[in-house]
């Protein structure tokens, strides 16, 4: 377990990154014997600076949802971090290359609550009554410290959360079924991945009651209006200055970013 200076130390480091777009120093190079509850500590951390400088969390992102990735880290579940104001975008943005430091993007489905969700005990029925409807989606994801990375920092960089693309065909959580929301992800019109939406933990809605029920020691409620981005079911896509990526999620529809 870290000190509270170790901490800070780690938060400061963050927060150059963010200001600078250039990679810092991970936290588990600079202080080895960190720990999981350290790196959620440092997350949270960097995010009630954001806050404080006015930017409002909107949701909250969940990773690391697929058996591969877990095995790849190296743990048993997913992680999670904040979604902000301004990472929010509509389908088409376009958006800076400079703006981060090393982008990729994912096909994710984003759920949005009409109603509060708190565990423990939450399960998949209760997230699918919570839930006024979903959403295809990509996640823009970015690395803002070197490699080798370890979950430690994964998880301290806010799970690399740096923004939200919005589009496609809003869908009711009656209307089709979760399990089976398919994505062919393309850059420059050359498809680079496809996947289901089953490989987040069998049903992307699990995510979201993961996620409640990993909040509730810390009596956190996800709240109405709350965007839940459940995770990707493809590999990350590398995005390069000029690039265009669209992820066509079938009948609901498609979103599409550019970086310049």
């Amino acid at each position: 377990m870290l000190t509270e200076d170790q901490r800070a130390q780690c938060v400061a480091s963050l927060l150059e990154s963010h200001r600078t777009k250039i990679q810092g120093e991970r936290p588990s190079a600079m202080f080895p014997e960190i720990e999981i509850a350290d790196s959620y500590a440092i997350s949270s951390a960097v995010a009630q600076t954001f806050q404080a400088e006015g930017r409002s969390i909107v949701g909250h992102k969940i990773g690391l949802t697929s058996k591969a990735m877990q095995a790849a880290s190296k743990i048993d579940e997913p992680d999670y971090g904040y979604i902000f104001s301004d990472q929010v975008l509509a389908d088409g943005a376009i958006v800076k290359f400079e703006d981060y430091c090393v982008p990729r993007v994912e096909p994710e489905l984003t759920f949005v609550l009409k109603d509060p969700l708190k565990g423990p005990n939450v399960g998949l029925v209760d997230v699918l009554r919570a839930t006024e409807y979903v959403i295809p989606s990509i996640e823009i994801i970015d690395a803002r410290l070197t490699e080798p990375r370890k979950i430690f920092d994964t998880i301290a960089d806010n799970g690399a959360g740096a923004g939200i693309v919005l589009g496609g065909r809003p869908v009711k959580v009656d209307e089709v079924d979760l399990r089976w929301i398919g994505a062919a992800f393309y850059r420059n019109s050359q498809i680079e991945e496809t996947g289901v939406s089953c490989g987040v933990l069998g049903h992307p809605a699990m995510a979201i009651a993961w996620l409640a029920n990993k909040l509730a020691p810390f009596d956190v409620t996800l709240k109405p209006g709350d965007l839940m981005l459940s995770g990707s079911f493809t590999r990350p896509v590398h995005a390069k200055k000029g690039d265009t990526l669209h992820a066509d999620f079938g009948p609901l529809g498609s979103v599409a970013l550019q970086f310049v």
